[in-house]
């Protein structure tokens, strides 16, 4: 399957010379960054599909973590310290 791209010549330009000065071609330069882009997108529509998951299996089971615990683990998990305890997901009404 071929692709073609018109690409603005302000684009090729800086393409062109981070490429020079990363020791690597125009053309390789940018197929690595559509490379990473492509990569990027997959990981967060990924990343999308595993939330929705979730949730749904969370509504399923009508059990859940309230936000402001979650927080204060990741805030306790961040500072440093003593492990704090994980918190359990319980029923909600």
């Amino acid at each position: 399957m071929a692709i073609s791209l018109r690409i603005p010549d302000d684009i090729k330009e800086r393409a062109s010379a981070l490429a020079e000065k990363s020791d690597s071609t125009p053309h390789a330069f940018m197929v690595d960054a559509i490379r990473e882009k492509v990569e990027a997108e997959e990981a967060r529509l990924a990343f999308l599909d595993e939330a929705e998951t979730r949730l749904a299996r969370m509504k399923t089971a009508g059990a859940g973590i309230p936000a402001a615990e979650a927080f204060a683990y990741f805030e306790a998990r961040a500072g440093g310290g003593a492990k704090p305890r994980k918190p359990r997901a319980r029923k909600h009404p």
